[in-house]
Order: structure tokens, then C-alpha cells, then sequence
């Protein structure tokens, strides 16, 4: 598979050849359909919270006797019907929404939520995601030359992140890492937008190969090693200079 490589001035500089087992897959409706739901789900948080009886402040007393005084019977202050008493069947923050999802099937689904915008046309890759000025209007430029009108997802490489400092107050836009892309950020908008780099980055993540993150840790472990050693080094010159 090949597909067209524009610069942000909508010009086409070249093209890209693509991996037929990321971007040419069969697209499984029900499948995709399941991963987007439990995707969902998984961000759901269970913060509405209503107490119940037992949650209620007040007595355990009966207020009267259960018989002989011509009232509604009741065994207790917080009952329900009672102002001020226990809500039935209302929302608990102990409610977990989360639902687990195999990861060959998340990959899976990953790989057809691609599949489905590069055959609609709407995967637009460009040579780089860089601006002279980080600023809301070159950004707004680029996108109208590019023919997009409607919500897109932009996905980033780590070498590209400064350029979300001239999208990320736009309603339409959604900034997103490509180590951090999954098929919820696909399907809720019409475009994705990326580099050739960050082709090159999502498709070792979907054969799984090195991802973006583990490297970006790698490189944090090695910088930490250094600062430890040059600390060690700096201790040991101190106490030598001492004696």
C-alpha cells in the first residue's frame, strides 16, 4: 500500500509505502465496536454518590411502636420515605465501570480503526509536524491547506510535541501522542493527521516492536544513571580534597 506524503502548505512531497498488516486489514464491526465501548468504560469514573440508610446520620430507635397508635408503621428516622433519609437504588462511587480487554484484541481493533480511515481517504500524513512560531494561526493555515474542516485527531512524536502549543486551544483538535493514539481518539473524530515518522513509530507499536514510551524511559533511566555517577564522583572529590 502507498499513500501520499503533503507538507502543511497541502502540497504532495512524496509518497510512503505502508504495511499491509497495520493499514489493510478487514474490519471486524462488532469487534471494533466492543473495544470502543470497554475503551469508554475504562475512563468512566464513579464519582456521584448518594448515601444510603445505612450511610444516613440519626437513630436506630423505632420511632413509635409498630401497632395501636393509628400511624403508618416505621423502624426507623432514616427511612427512605422520610425527609432527610437513605436514597434507594442511587449512584455508589464503589461501582467500577471497567471492563478487560485482550490485548490481541485491542491490537486488532487498533489495526482496523487505522485500516477503516486510510480506505475513507482520511489519513492525511505529512513530511513533519513543525512550525517556525508555535502559534494558533499557522496552525489553523496548515489545517485549512491540508482540506480539513471538521474534528481531527493530531498525533505527535515525541520530537514534534512543541507543536501542540499551537493546537491545544482548539475546540476541534485533539493533541495525542502516538504512543498514547488508541481507537477511541480514531472514531471520534473524521481526521487523523500525522508524520512520516510517526507512521514509521505506529506501525512498530502494532507489530510490536520497541514503543515510544519504552524508549522515552530508557533515556530517562540512562540520564538518572549519569546524574547518580557525576553525584558519586563529585562526593568522592570532595572527600579526598578534605583530608
Amino acid at each position: 500500500m502507498k499513500a501520499e506524503i503533503k507538507n502543511l502548505q497541502g502540497k504532495n512531497v512524496g509518497e510512503i509505502t505502508l504495511n499491509q498488516d497495520v493499514f489493510g486489514v478487514k474490519v471486524n464491526e462488532e469487534l471494533l465496536h466492543g473495544v470502543y465501548v470497554a475503551q469508554n468504560a475504562n475512563k468512566r469514573q464513579s464519582t456521584a454518590h448518594t448515601k444510603t440508610i445505612s450511610g444516613r446520620a440519626g437513630s436506630t430507635r423505632k420511632p413509635w411502636k409498630q401497632k395501636g397508635t393509628g400511624r403508618a408503621r416505621t423502624g426507623s428516622v432514616r427511612n427512605s420515605i422520610w425527609r432527610k433519609g437513605g436514597v434507594v437504588f442511587g449512584p455508589s462511587n464503589e461501582k467500577n465501570y471497567k471492563q478487560k480487554i485482550n490485548k490481541k484484541v485491542a491490537k486488532q481493533a487498533f489495526a482496523m480503526a487505522l485500516s477503516g480511515k486510510i480506505a475513507d481517504g482520511e489519513i492525511i500524513i505529512v513530511d513533519e509536524l513543525k512550525f517556525k512560531d508555535n502559534k494558533t494561526k499557522l496552525f489553523v493555515q496548515a489545517m485549512s491547506a491540508l482540506g480539513i474542516d471538521k474534528k481531527a485527531v493530531v498525533s505527535f512524536v515525541q520530537e514534534e510535541k512543541d507543536a501542540t502549543l499551537a493546537s491545544r486551544n482548539l475546540g476541534t483538535i485533539t493533541n495525542t501522542l502516538v504512543s498514547n493514539l488508541n481507537v477511541v481518539n480514531i472514531l471520534n473524530n473524521k481526521f487523523l493527521v500525522i508524520s512520516k515518522k510517526g507512521i514509521e513509530v505506529l506501525t512498530s507499536r502494532c507489530l510490536g516492536e520497541s514503543n515510544e514510551q519504552e524508549q522515552i524511559k530508557e533515556t530517562a533511566k540512562k540520564e538518572t544513571i549519569k546524574k547518580v555517577e557525576k553525584k558519586e564522583v563529585k562526593q568522592t572529590v570532595t572527600k579526598k580534597s578534605e583530608k
